[in-house]
């Protein structure tokens, strides 16, 4: 079974105006746009959730701020 794509929340800027982006990994167009992090990162964790996979959380320049798996572990730990 192959990995299903990541969801990414991401900055985003038009026109001067900041934003906030749902991203899938490999998706040409967003999935949302939303005016706050928060409105942007409880969407983007429902569809992580929705479809078992990862979930990322970029700050405000763009880096990895958290990440999330919401798909199954190959590794459980024992124990």
């Amino acid at each position: 079974m192959a990995n299903k794509p990541g969801v990414h929340v991401v900055p985003h800027k038009t026109n001067g105006q900041s934003d906030w982006q749902i991203k899938r990994e490999g998706a040409q167009r967003a999935s949302g746009t939303y005016d706050t992090q928060s409105a942007a990162e409880n969407a983007g964790r429902e569809i992580a959730r929705n479809n078992n996979t990862e979930f990322y959380l970029h700050n405000k320049e763009g880096a990895i701020r958290q990440r999330d798996s919401y798909g199954r572990d190959p590794f459980p730990p024992k124990g």
